[in-house]
Parts: structure tokens; C-alpha cells; sequence
């Protein structure tokens, strides 16, 4: 029987929606100020000033810069924006902070009517900056009422777009003094660091001419779909973006039948929107697809510089937000929304290239410089676990890590067996060259073992999927990224602890060693981190953490705890990334937001049992009056009650006064644990209360009933 939940999807369904042609690489229709609007919109003077200008990074002079506002305006208002806003990133997962602003002023200066004085105005300071309140958003302690003001700028290198009514500014945001309150900035500033140290060995190897390295991304984003009237009447997932309770459906992942299956019409209306949307804002999505879990898509683009793929992934959500709702559709990007299936990552597939066009962690581009990096590759995951841990770290992607193919916390590095060899053949004095990869395919020949299919070029090394870093063929993913993670965090840390690893490589070199001498001896110091087997095996556990010695850090709070040191301040004000005060910032924002969102699942979770569990019970223990039909429901139901019960001392108990650091430890040495114990016995009881009861949408009804009442297309 299906709930009342059910039967309104059913009879809820809006009418179709017509798919509009794919005409997105048209000009007139893109919505992305490239470079070819760029040289459309101003002269070539102005053209060639701004090149010059974004590469050295001075200002464009004042006459250049009206002169690109006013270009830039033209555009937008051609295309129907009467807006703009200067899109930015403060530290707070996925949620972009905008502002609109009307491309509109008043002529001071003019005597005709009041209707003829207001005009499209859009100036050359308003291009490059604006300015907002520090301290409402989440700062770490930089900022405080009465010191607030910090200011959003431009990214240059990252173009703007249109979205609706309005042309976004992708922006850096930072205090009056110069503080980081965002993910771009530091992201920007690593890029920078991690490039300088590359130019710096790539001269030692003789790469004379290459004057920058690009850290560049091509992400994957995972997430849920479900019918939009289910998830507003699951209060757990409108607070927290999870079921804080629900029982496991009979049929969800265990025969392996939704991965690669066909898109069921709402969900293939919806992805072909996306699609659309995406190429007029210039983002090159590539791949989508059914994942593993009921209800779990995933979608990539084409790989981006690291700065302008985090401004992609962001916008990327807030298309998939906006056509989901116009489709009764809602999307779900928690790392773990559904107990006991696969979670959501954000697997990150990063690499640097040379402005001369070599892949560096493409052995086919060069063998020895590909050998050169991804030592340092070796030194940035050995040396500085805690700092990539960190990165990745949150209460919600702490419920991911470490099963259904999410990676374990203890971090290594997956090369293969081929080139594990050879690397350690490098270790013990051997040559640099030998390995004889040739890029993602081509390494190896795959034979079907039938002549109706030719044979096929395939990996030289084997996929794994428990692997937290990942060697890909030309690039090396890091899969530990949580869906709801904005991924310049990681890759700020990525950036920053690689530059550290070609940065010890070089001073070997300036001491006197070769450049195959100086990453022998980094692979020989840091070969405890190479793991090529099962990091889902216990065994494997126990070995890295008491006899390799690498650290296991299940939780974010332990993380913090190591990223919170002296170790990682120096870390990251060698290479100017962070400040020291920045760091503490940091730190304190990750303990505040592990604690508060915690809070958030314990209030939610009170509500759900308090308010609409409980009463279900009782009127379904009720029900069985003067039958002996009821089985263990008294048993059940009281269990359930004695156990939110204990989760209100926890709540009551929580201690409000301590710093961020000690509300988050009680978070997870008490609040989760009494959150886990509520959560098993909900799952029970919802198992036996009666489907008309029950008062919250099922795990079946949430991620099938879209399959089965589906859009005619």
C-alpha cells in the first residue's frame, strides 16, 4: 500500500516541458563573455591592454576600463540581463553569495524630465569591485560588527556569464586588511605558488622556455534526484540535505541495476535542460549518466583551470537547483543523503600543464618530467595528510568516507603495479625512463577474445576505486571530495603541498644533486605512502597506521587537530597561501560548522521522532487493541522512546559556552553517537508502523516513484 506521500506524487505532475534545440555554440546565444566577445565589444587597443594587463596582473587603465564596462554592459542588456552581481565564494560549502545590482544611475547633471535622467549606467570602478558586510559571513574571527567592511574582486581569468536577468562577476572576496573570507582567494594564491615552484624545476631540467604551470581540474559531481513535494515534507532533508532516519528499501543498489541504465524520462528531460544551459555559459559538460544508488546521476565537464572549474562547478548546482524546481524535481548534493547506499563525491582529476603544452603527469608528454612530478606528488601526500584530510573534512562527508567506493581516511597513493615497480625501482638508483606508459589508453591491449570484436587499447594500470589519490593514466584523481564541497578548498591544498614537493626537489638540485638523484632519494623518503591493494581491507588499516606510521584521521575534528599546528602554518606562509591568522580562521570555521551541523541533525532529529514517529507508534499500537496481532511493536516503540529521550540530555547537555573545538569533539565523541543509536531504532519502528501512518516519505517512495510516474517527452 503506498502512502499518502505516494499517492500525491502520483497525481502532482506538472505537464511537459518542451526541449528547446541545442543551439548553444551560437554567439548570439552564449551567455559567457569569452574571448571572442572580448574582442568584439572593445578595440584592439583595449584588446591587447587587458591581455597585457590580466598576465602581469596591474589594472587596466581608466579608459580601458569604461571602455570594457560599457562593452560588457552592451552585451548583458543585448541578451536581456538588466542586472549585475559580483558572484563570490565566503566559506560555506556550495552557496555562492551574489547581490543584484540594476544597470541603471542618475544624471546629476541633466535638466530634462526625471524619466530621461535615469540611463543604463555601468562604470569602470563598478566593473572590477564592490563592497559588503565581513562579518555576516562566515569568518573565522576576521571579522566583527565593528570591523566589517571586505570587498569583492574580479577574477580576471575567470569570464563572466549570464544566468537569468543577470551578468555574474566571478570574484575574490577578502577583509579590509587583506584576509582571506573565501575559497577563490587562497585557490588563486596556490596556483601561483605551485607554478612558481614548477617553472623553477622544469628550468633545472632544462625546460628553459616554459614561463607557467596551469593546475587544472576536471571535476565530477554526483547527486540525487527525487520527486520536489517528497522532499518538502521530509524535514530532515530540507534542514540538512539527509535522511537523519529511514529504513532501507527491499530492491536499492544490491544487484548493481541502476548504474548505466537508461535516464527515466523526467530525469533525461532534466539532464538535456542542463546540458543546454551549460554550453551557453560555456561549460563543457561531456558525460552524464545513472550511478550506482537508485535515484544517483553524475554528470563532468571537460577539464578547466582550477579557478574557473570551481566558478563551474558552483554555477553548474545552481542551473541543476533551478531546472529541477521548474521540473518538480528537487537535487539532492549531500555526500550521504540516504543511509546504507552509495554516497555522492566530487572526485577531483587534477594535473598540471606548461604554457608550452606539456601534460606533466602524462608519461607520454615526457617520461622524466612526469616521473619528477609526481614525486612531489609523493612528498605532498606523505609530508602533509593532515592539510589534503583537512581540505576535504566535514561532518556530512565524514558519513561517506570509507565504503561504498568512497575512499578510506588514511591517505595513500595508487599508482599500479607497473609503475609502482618502477618507482621503486627509481628509489633504489635506477633510471627515470622505462616506464613506457603512453597516457590514459594505449598502455595495454585488451582482447575480448572474439574476432567479431577488434582488439582495444586500455590502461596500462588497473582502476581502483578504493583509492583515495589515484594515478589515471594522465592525471591523478582525488576521490575523497565530498559532493557539497566547494573544490577549491582541496585544491588550494593539492596546490599548495605539491608546490612544497617540487620545492624540496629543486633545493636538492641547487645543493648539488642531479635531478634523477633529488627524486630518487624524495621516492626513496617517502615510499610509505605508495599502496596499490584494497584500502577498504583491515589488514591494510593496521599496517599503515602502526607499522608505515601514516596517520588515521576518521573524523574532520581529528584532522583539525593535526592541521591546527605550526607544521601546517609554515606550510602555507611559505608559499603565501594563508596567513597565520588565516589558518586560525580556517580552523576555527571547520570546528564551527562540524559542530553546528551536528546541532542541526540532533533538533531535526528530535522533531521527526517527537513530532510525527512517536504519535505514528502509538496510534499503531493502539490499532492492535484487543488482538494478540501487535508482536514486539510495545518493545520496539519503547526502545525508541527511551533513545530520543537520551538524545535530549545530549541536547541539553550541549556545551554552548566552549569554543568551537570543544563543541565539535562533544559532537563527535557524544552527539553522533546518540544520533546513531536513535537512527536504528527509528529504522525499526518505521519497519512496522503502518504504511498509512508512518508520517514522512519512504526510501522506495523517494527514489522510485519518479521511475514509475515519469514525463512524457
Amino acid at each position: 500500500m503506498l502512502s499518502r506521500f505516494a499517492r500525491t506524487a502520483q497525481a502532482g505532475y506538472a505537464p511537459a516541458v518542451q526541449i528547446r534545440s541545442m543551439s548553444a555554440f551560437d554567439g548570439v546565444n552564449s551567455l559567457r563573455f569569452d574571448d571572442n566577445a572580448l574582442k568584439a565589444a572593445v578595440s584592439p587597443e583595449v584588446y591587447a591592454e587587458w591581455h597585457t594587463t590580466v598576465a602581469d596582473g596591474t589594472a587596466l587603465s581608466k579608459a580601458g576600463s569604461k571602455s570594457l564596462a560599457k562593452g560588457i554592459m552592451d552585451w548583458a542588456l543585448e541578451r536581456g540581463a538588466t542586472n549585475f552581481s559580483h558572484w563570490f565564494f565566503p566559506q560555506r560549502g556550495m552557496s555562492a553569495g551574489t547581490k543584484l545590482d540594476a544597470f541603471v544611475n542618475l544624471d546629476f547633471g541633466s535638466d530634462k524630465a526625471l524619466k530621461d535622467i535615469v540611463s543604463p549606467v555601468f562604470g569602470g570602478g563598478q566593473l572590477f569591485m564592490s563592497e559588503t558586510d565581513g562579518s555576516s559571513f562566515p569568518n573565522g574571527g576576521l571579522r566583527a560588527t565593528h570591523t566589517a567592511a571586505a570587498y569583492m574582486a574580479w577574477d580576471r581569468s575567470s569570464p563572466p556569464f549570464i544566468k537569468g536577468d543577470t551578468v555574474y562577476f566571478p570574484c575574490a572576496f577578502a577583509t579590509w586588511s587583506g584576509h582571506a573570507l573565501d575559497y577563490k582567494t587562497p585557490l588563486l594564491r596556490s596556483q601561483r605558488a605551485v607554478s612558481d615552484e614548477g617553472v623553477r624545476l622544469l628550468k633545472h631540467m632544462g625546460h628553459t622556455d616554459v614561463e607557467k604551470v596551469h593546475a587544472n581540474v576536471g571535476w565530477e559531481q554526483e547527486f540525487f534526484i527525487i520527486p520536489r513535494e517528497l522532499y518538502n515534507a521530509r524535514p530532515d532533508l530540507v534542514n540538512t540535505g539527509r535522511t537523519v532516519i529511514g529504513k532501507a528499501p527491499a530492491r536499492d543498489q544490491q544487484n548493481s541495476d541502476q548504474y548505466f541504465t537508461p535516464m527515466v524520462p523526467r530525469v533525461k528531460e532534466f539532464s538535456e535542460r542542463l546540458q543546454e544551459e551549460l554550453w551557453k555559459v560555456g561549460i563543457s559538460n561531456s558525460v552524464i549518466h545513472n550511478e550506482v544508488a537508485p535515484g544517483q546521476h553524475e554528470i563532468s565537464p571537460i577539464f578547466a583551470l582550477t579557478n574557473v572549474a570551481a566558478d563551474q562547478n558552483i554555477l553548474t548546482v545552481e542551473l541543476m537547483e533551478s531546472i529541477a524546481a521548474d521540473l518538480d524535481l528537487f537535487v539532492l548534493n549531500h555526500e550521504k543523503p540516504f543511509g546504507g547506499m552509495n554516497g555522492s563525491g566530487k572526485h577531483c582529476n587534477w594535473g598540471l600543464n606548461t604554457d608550452t603544452g606539456i601534460n606533466l603527469y602524462n608519461p607520454a608528454d615526457g617520461e622524466e618530467e612526469f616521473m619528477v612530478f609526481t614525486a612531489a606528488m609523493f612528498h605532498a601526500i606523505n609530508n602533509y595528510p593532515e592539510v589534503l584530510r583537512a581540505s576535504f573534512g566535514s561532518s556530512t562527508n565524514d558519513y561517506r568516507l570509507g565504503g561504498h567506493e568512497a575512499p578510506p581516511a588514511i591517505l595513500s597513493v595508487c599508482t599500479g603495479e607497473t609503475l609502482g615497480k618502477h618507482i621503486e625501482g627509481i628509489a633504489a638508483g635506477g633510471p627515470l625512463t622505462g616506464y613506457g606508459g603512453a597516457g590514459q589508453y594505449g598502455g595495454k591491449t585488451i582482447d575480448f577474445g572474439a574476432p567479431e570484436t577488434a582488439p582495444v587499447g586500455g590502461s596500462l594500470e588497473d582502476r581502483n576505486r578504493t583509492a583515495p589519490v589515484p594515478f589515471c593514466g594522465n592525471r591523478y584523481e582525488f576521490r575523497a571530495v565530498g559532493s557539497y564541497q566547494n573544490i577549491s578548498d582541496p585544491l588550494t591544498a593539492i596546490n599548495t603541498s605539491v608546490a612544497e614537493g617540487l620545492s624540496v626537489i629543486s633545493d636538492l638540485i641547487e645543493g648539488g644533486m642531479t635531478y634523477q638523484e633529488a627524486t630518487a632519494k624524495v621516492y626513496k623518503d617517502n615510499m610509505r605512502i605508495l599502496f596499490n591493494g584494497d584500502g577498504y581491507d583491515t589488514a591494510w588499516h593496521h599496517e599503515a597506521e602502526f607499522e608505515r606510521g601514516l596517520p588515521n584521521l576518521p573524523t574532520t575534528v581529528d584532522a583539525l587537530e593535526l592541521f591546527h599546528t605550526d607544521k601546517v602554518k609554515a606550510l602555507f606562509a611559505k608559499h603565501n597561501v594563508y596567513s597565520e591568522a588565516e589558518v586560525d580562521a580556517v580552523t576555527n570555521l571547520k570546528y564551527d560548522r562540524y559542530a553546528l551541523d551536528l546541532l542541526m541533525d540532533v533538533d531535526t532529529t528530535l522533531e521527526m521522532i517527537n513530532q510525527g514517529v512517536l504519535p505514528a507508534a502509538a496510534a499503531d499500537l493502539k490499532s492492535y487493541d484487543g488482538t494478540n496481532l501487535s508482536g514486539d511493536r510495545a518493545t520496539v516503540y519503547e526502545g525508541l522512546a527511551a533513545s530520543i529521550a537520551e538524545l535530549q540530555k545530549v541536547k541539553d547537555a550541549w556545551p554552548t559556552d566552549g569554543s568551537e573545538k570543544e563543541q565539535a569533539i562533544y559532537a563527535k565523541e557524544v552527539a553522533k553517537v546518540a544520533l546513531g543509536v536513535v537512527r536504528e531504532s527509528a529504522d525499526a519502528a518505521e519497519g512496522l508502523i503502518s504504511s498509512d501512518l508512518y508520517p514522512f516519505p519512504t526510501y522506495h517512495e523517494m527514489l522510485f516513484l519518479h521511475k514509475a510516474h515519469g514525463r512524457s517527452l
